[in-house]
């Protein structure tokens, strides 16, 4: 009897032990699990004051905090609206803050299934920058005043080049105007050497060219603008991006709308903060004489002032960059968030 009952408690003993041990194997099993990966928004931008609310967002948080915390920013800046686009292309990033043109040519380039224009950003901070001597001649003989002139403007085929090109066309200027492209630092350079007469600038670059080389502002390109709006940066996103993760898209956008009212808002402390994160990304900031000049050359809207958009890719085509057929933009734009999150139809 006392035999049966040590064995009866042996095994007992032994089928506690197999329990304990498989219930140890399974928490182990479970402690070895991967924890899930953060969902990741990757961003581009250029550390220029025309995309100030990618700089002031990201800087003060408002974008993160309206993603939430399980959702990861990634960012990386760009000099040029193609290498962004080609950012893009290879899903380097998912959104983006860049120039009509460059957005326009990613759409046709891909023949409209890479990207989609979610919402604007800035309008306005263009202008041509001239000699003095220029200045004068201008005002005596108008627009004729630049046949035979040397032009630069940033990029070919970029948006301030486009708006050259179209304005010599406009005033029959085209073949008696020399156009350089350049970029913006080498302007700098060779105005001040007085190796061009001129250059169709964005902002801070316009600015500068007046205030470090001795050039004057010629033309304001707002004034040749139905009510002085034309579109200077808007935001794009990746068409995949924006199908699977329609509601991260969203909320940006809202945050975008409130980085944008805060902006306007409180000017001083957005250019500081600008003027900071163009320290930290470029490690050389804006001298505060230009940033006070140049800022209240530029609008910061969500509104992405379409028409104008379509316009400059009307003169694209017609200068050649877009092709030998007018391209379709149909689906060129997806504003259903943006509209919802603003509370009007854009």
């Amino acid at each position: 009897m006392r035999e049966k009952i040590l064995l009866s408690l042996m095994l007992i003993l032994a089928l506690t032990g197999c329990q304990l041990k498989n219930s140890a194997g399974q928490n182990s099993n479970i402690a070895q699990q991967p924890a899930p990966q953060p969902q990741v928004i990757k961003v581009g931008y250029f550390p220029n004051i025309t995309h100030a609310q990618a700089l002031v967002g990201i800087a003060n948080g408002m974008f993160q905090q309206a993603l939430g915390s399980d959702v990861k920013i990634e960012t990386i800046t760009f000099n040029a609206g193609p290498a962004e686009i080609e950012a893009l292309y290879a899903g380097a990033i998912d959104l983006g803050y860049i120039g009509p043109s460059p957005a326009v040519n990613g759409y046709v380039k891909s023949t409209g299934e890479a990207l989609r224009i979610i919402s604007g950003s800035a309008s306005g901070g263009a202008s041509l920058v001239v000699t003095p001597e220029l200045k004068a001649l201008f005002e005596k003989n108008g627009p004729a005043a630049l046949a035979g002139k040397k032009i630069a403007s940033p990029q070919q085929g970029n948006t301030q080049d486009i708006s050259l090109r179209h304005y010599l066309k406009e005033n029959n200027l085209t073949a008696k105007t020399t156009i350089l492209p350049i970029a913006n630092a080498d302007q700098l350079t060779m105005f001040s050497q007085k190796q061009i007469d001129g250059a169709w600038a964005p902002e801070p670059w316009a600015t500068r060219l007046i205030q470090e080389a001795g050039g004057v502002r010629l033309i304001d390109e707002r004034t040749l603008w139905p009510n002085s709006q034309f579109c200077t940066t808007n935001i794009i996103v990746s068409a995949k991006f924006l199908n699977e993760h329609r509601d991260l898209v969203k909320k940006w956008l809202a945050a975008q709308v409130s980085v944008t009212e805060w902006i306007k808002a409180n000017p001083a402390d957005a250019q500081k903060t600008v003027n900071a994160e163009i320290e930290k990304l470029t490690t050389k900031k804006l001298a505060d004489k230009v940033l006070t000049e140049a800022w209240p050359m530029l609008d910061f809207t969500v509104d992405p002032l379409k028409t104008s958009v379509y316009t400059f890719a009307d003169w694209a085509f017609q200068g050649g960059f877009l092709g030998d057929t007018k391209p379709n933009l149909d689906n060129l734009y997806d504003l259903s968030s943006l509209n919802e999150v603003a509370n009007q139809q854009y």
